[in-house]
């Protein structure tokens, strides 16, 4: 019977022990009655290795649309034609700081800094990043990341040296289907700058998408694939399909398969961050709240890059509600 492999690995989990990878992959076949069984175990190895608090960030989309790379999913690239998409330069530095002043009042315990774009060799904004990376430490209590694409060695020092915490650069997806969404970098490419942000002390948030056509091998890939590089917080965004794009035509994946996948990154990955990300209220409506009964503890709050979210204190009273709490503000960590 499946639920008593999902108690075995459970308590395997919970004493201490790491999950295979042929283990985890016998979760992802586990009869789908028994998958509320799987959400509830990985709820109680949350609870045992990360307790109660919920890690929460607030992006903001400083520099959107025009980027070089061809990401099937994604509306900002400059490779697809067809998308209904409002390309902008970059904030300005009042702009962005504003944005975190609102983050804060939102009840973010971190903010991110956003941009479109291959990565920050040749950009010209980098050195006004930095200056607003400053100022938004001098005037709020918030952590900081950014998301500015691949870094060589003296781009994560100078973030570093202004404050950067945390530093977000998705895989997306594993090695082994990653150039079915993108041939413009490589999968290395993007293990090389999380390497580099390791290297520097920095904590690194990397994840990837769901429901774009990979396999379940391929989704358990990932995880093994973070695990091994020591990724401290793991978004998982379920792909919301935009028009235009070549993943427009997707099929949505069911509320409980992306439950599952939660439930069992919870599994390989039990003491890191597992954190919503984009898709969760267009995947599974309703049913976002039994995400924080399946293993997640952090969460992206108000909205995304090029979509809208639940709004901040919806989140926020969610999270109060199931008995959990938001992280605090002034950890600087």
């Amino acid at each position: 019977m499946s639920y008593d492999l999902i108690f075995e690995l459970g308590r395997k989990v919970l004493s201490g022990k790491e999950l295979t990878f042929d283990e985890a992959m016998a979760l992802t076949a586990i009869e789908e009655a028994d998958i509320p069984i799987l959400l509830g175990v990985a709820n109680k190895v949350r609870e045992q290795f990360t307790g109660k608090a919920v890690d929460t960030c607030e992006i903001v989309s400083a520099r959107s649309g025009n980027c070089s790379e061809n990401c099937k999913f994604c509306a900002q690239s400059a490779h697809h034609n067809e998308v209904q998409f409002t390309a902008y330069p970059l904030m300005s530095e009042d702009d962005i700081v504003t944005a975190a002043k609102q983050a804060e009042q939102d009840g973010a315990s971190r903010f991110c800094i956003v941009t479109a774009g291959c990565g920050a060799e040749g950009d010209p904004d980098f050195d006004k990043i930095i200056k607003a990376i400053k100022r938004i430490g001098r005037e709020t209590a918030l952590n900081r990341c950014c998301s500015l694409g691949t870094l060589r060695e003296d781009h994560v020092k100078a973030l570093k040296d202004a404050g950067i915490t945390r530093y977000h650069h998705n895989l997306e997806t594993s090695e082994s289907f990653f150039q079915e969404i993108c041939t413009t970098h490589t999968y290395q490419d993007r293990i090389a700058t999380i390497k580099r942000i390791k290297a520097q002390g920095l904590q690194v948030c990397s994840g990837g998408i769901i429901g774009m056509g990979e396999s379940w091998r391929q989704r358990i890939e990932l995880a093994f694939t973070l695990k091994e590089l020591d990724a401290d917080s793991v978004p998982v965004n379920v792909l919301n399909p935009i028009k235009g794009t070549p993943l427009e035509n997707s099929a949505r994946l069911k509320p409980l398969e992306i439950l599952q996948t939660f439930a069992i990154f919870r599994l390989i990955l039990p003491a890191k961050i597992i954190r919503y990300a984009g898709g969760r209220e267009h995947s599974l409506g309703e049913l976002v709240p039994l995400g924080y009964l399946s293993g997640i503890n952090g969460a992206l709050i108000g909205n995304y890059l090029t979509t809208s979210g639940r709004g901040a204190r919806r989140d926020l009273d969610t999270i109060a509600g199931l008995g959990l709490q938001p992280a605090c503000q002034s950890s600087k960590a």
